[in-house]
């Protein structure tokens, strides 16, 4: 996790607590007008294709096959929702971005339900961009930032495959990365690191997440 940020024991416990309830598959939906109703709080998973997003929703949610992976990147392209019963909490898996060989009006498809979704769902929180940690921001990522910042909606960095690299790698692309978001409108400014397999910082970003439930 990032250095700034810190969660009790306590905290850590009911965040494992939110996501230890059954989640379970809702809807995936490609068009606006099949969303479901906005009720409770929204937090949206986005990132590049075959950045870990599919196994870090099911690393939170202790589901291994709650969240589809699939070994060609950029096939699923709708919106995915998951719920859990007595929780205010709607996990949004967003299409993810940076595929090789789509085809253009796939992309100028996949642009136009992300934005619309973005600026027209008033329940949503909070959007966790993953970067891998093995390549750090690259030229897509800062598109989807441009298409965040001018969406408005808060964004928080959350890094895939920490374990992969060594602990020196991984404080310099933190620092880097701070360094990005600075400069960005809707960038939130904590990073949190993280690893699927592993296990790794998983139990911060269920107490981050728990956090926005209140905020």
């Amino acid at each position: 996790m990032s250095e700034d940020q810190t969660y009790s024991a306590e905290e850590l416990e009911a965040g494992r607590l939110l996501f230890a309830r059954p989640w379970d598959f809702l809807t995936s939906v490609t068009d606006m007008a099949n969303l479901p109703e906005a009720t409770g709080i929204e937090i949206a998973f986005a990132g590049r294709s075959n950045v870990g997003k599919s196994s870090l929703i099911n690393a939170l949610t202790g589901r291994k096959g709650l969240a589809r992976t699939s070994s060609t990147p950029g096939r699923t392209q709708m919106l995915n929702f998951f719920v859990a019963p007595d929780t205010p909490l709607t996990i949004v898996d967003m299409p993810g971005y940076g595929y090789a060989q789509a085809p253009k009006e796939l992309v100028d498809a996949w642009t136009q339900l992300v934005f619309a979704y973005l600026r027209g769902r008033p329940n949503l929180r909070r959007i966790i961009l993953l970067i891998d940690s093995r390549h750090g921001i690259k030229q897509n990522d800062l598109d989807a930032m441009d298409l965040l910042d001018k969406a408005a909606v808060v964004y928080q960095v959350v890094l895939t495959k920490a374990d992969k690299i060594k602990p020196p790698q991984l404080v310099r692309l933190i620092e880097d990365t701070k360094a990005i978001l600075a400069k960005r409108v809707a960038a939130y400014p904590e990073i949190l690191a993280t690893s699927s397999e592993k296990n790794r910082g998983v139990d911060v970003l269920r107490a981050e997440l728990l956090s926005l439930l209140g905020s």
